[in-house]
Order: C-alpha cells, then sequence, then structure tokens
C-alpha cells in the first residue's frame, strides 16, 4: 500500500518562533496560516502548529539503548543523506540534542540512525533514517 500523508496538530507557544524553527531551521515550506495556526509541510506530510500560547509537557520517557526518550514525540525517516544534512543543520543552529545523532544495530538487521530534538515550544521530535529501507518493520 502506498503511503498516504499523515496529519498532525501540536501546540507551540509562540507563531513566530515556530515559524522561524519549523520555516527556517527544519526547512519546512509554510502552507495556509492564521494568527493562531500555521500549516507546514514535513516531507510530503501535513503538520500544524497551534499557538496555545504555552510550552508543552511529556507524558514521561522510556528507557531505549540507555537514553530516555521522550514521551509523546514525532518525526519522520529520511534517507540517510538527508538524516545527515538534518544532523549538521541542527547543529550549525545551536539546536540542543536530547538524544545525539547515533546509529542503533549497526550491522544487525533494522540498523537505523536517530537523533532526538525539541522545537522552541518543547515538542519532542525523533527523525531517523534506515541502512535499508526495506528493514523499517523488522524484527
Amino acid at each position: 500500500m502506498t503511503p498516504r500523508p499523515f496529519h498532525l496538530a501540536f501546540p507551540v507557544r509562540d507563531l513566530a518562533e515556530a515559524r522561524a524553527f519549523w520555516g527556517g531551521v527544519m526547512g519546512c515550506a509554510e502552507g495556509r496560516s492564521s494568527d493562531s495556526w500555521i500549516d507546514f509541510d514535513f516531507y510530503g506530510h501535513q503538520i500544524v502548529a497551534h499557538c496555545t500560547g504555552g510550552a508543552t509537557d511529556d507524558a514521561g520517557n522510556n528507557p531505549v539503548d540507555g537514553h530516555g526518550v521522550p514521551v509523546p514525540h514525532f518525526g519522520i525517516v529520511l534517507a540517510m543523506e538527508d538524516w545527515e544534512a538534518l544532523a549538521e543543520r541542527l547543529r550549525a543552529a545551536g539546536t540542543r540534542f536530547e538524544i545525539e545523532p547515533y546509529v542503533r544495530f549497526k550491522g544487525q538487521v533494522g540498523e537505523q540512525a536517530t537523533m532526538f530534538f525539541r522545537d522552541p515550544s518543547g515538542n519532542a521530535i525523533e527523525m531517523k533514517a534506515f541502512a535499508d529501507l526495506g528493514q523499517l518493520f523488522a524484527k
């Protein structure tokens, strides 16, 4: 089945801040907007930053590979070269990583690169890339 674009609405504390991060740092094209929300093209998916005036709260975290993975989080699976370029762009922008970019399962089934960081409103984001995208759901 061909994947369909997903839609995700999430809270942000300030639209100008969201626009600078999602549009500028992340490179997401802006779509429609109003005085309370902005649509962004997140690698072909529609994400909508809704201004709530406050930062987000985590439900907690889960231990994975010795890291505390923030829950909830969202992200996308990129091609490896795009993932590497994004990691460099985030570093150049001074983004603080919750979990520094690294490769999990090196040389094993499901080898994948991952990184976790937050937008200015505190939303947790995980960006991934697989050595072989065909192993996305491999056990």
